[in-house]
């Protein structure tokens, strides 16, 4: 099922149910096997592979040498029919792993929108990336992983298994990550520790100056009035009463499984 006005070169190989929506293009030496679909207007280049069971949505562009739905790493794995998820606008470079789920976890590995994964960034199994997030070169995000909305993970960083990077945060170059990120928080170093909010990636998205001055109350009560997790966390829940995005910074701390960077 491919349209009329999608431009495929000839020597690409396609194999299994493919569709391939308006206005596609598909560039040389691309393989596409198995249950796919590719959205309108959506761009892959050269040598691309697209395989498994792998949903793409619409004007995505992938770039030489990009990966997506291939088996996981994860030993695990028996070859059970589990999926890839991608949203529209995502910019995908060159390549780029985006691995398959498992059926231990989701069964799907979800990429959301307008993100930019960058060159040779790795997106393990069950991994959830929201929406305009940036992953940096050579970053890799370890399976079962949660990125949310708007962050950013920079350049050879590392994030293990299981972590969540909360919205807005900026995990800096060459970090280890083992415990959650939360919110609006800046973060860097092995293992990684925070060094205040994200202020610019903040600023940059429309955070006006009460709502920063908020965040930062609630960061210092959190991280450098001396106080335990369980006394900050009560000065947070009055803060919240005023702030949703103290309250989404309190969700996230009270939730997290792995304990977060301290």
């Amino acid at each position: 099922m491919i349209h009329e006005t999608a431009q495929i070169h000839p020597s690409v190989v396609i194999e299994g149910d493919v569709t391939i929506a308006a206005n596609v293009t598909v560039g040389p030496f691309t393989y596409i096997s198995g249950k796919i679909e590719i959205g309108e207007g959506t761009e892959v280049m050269s040598h691309v592979v697209i395989k498994g069971h792998t949903t793409i949505g619409k004007d995505n562009r992938i770039f030489p040498h990009a990966v997506i739905g291939e088996e996981n790493q994860d030993k695990k794995y028996g070859g059970e029919e589990t999926t890839v998820v991608i949203g529209d606008r995502n910019v995908i470079r060159e390549a780029v792993q985006i691995h398959r789920g498992t059926t231990q976890d989701k069964a799907t590995t979800v990429i959301g929108d307008d993100n930019l994964l960058c060159v040779n960034a790795h997106i393990a199994h069950d991994v959830i990336v929201g929406n305009h997030t940036h992953v940096g070169n050579n970053a890799i995000l370890g399976g079962h992983v949660t990125v949310e909305d708007y962050a950013g993970v920079m350049a050879l960083s590392a994030i293990h298994p299981f972590c969540k990077v909360g919205a807005y945060s900026y995990i800096g170059g060459c970090s280890a990550v083992v415990k959650d990120v939360p919110p609006y928080v800046l973060a860097q170093g092995n293992h990684a520790t925070p060094f205040g909010l994200n202020l610019v990636g903040l600023q940059r998205n429309g955070f006006e100056k009460a709502e920063l001055r908020a965040l930062r109350n609630a960061y210092k009560e959190f991280y450098r009035s001396g106080k335990t997790q369980v006394e900050a966390k009560e000065v947070l829940v009055e803060m919240a009463k005023d702030w949703p995005s103290i309250k989404h910074f309190l969700d996230f701390v009270e939730t997290s499984e792995r304990g977060v960077i301290r």
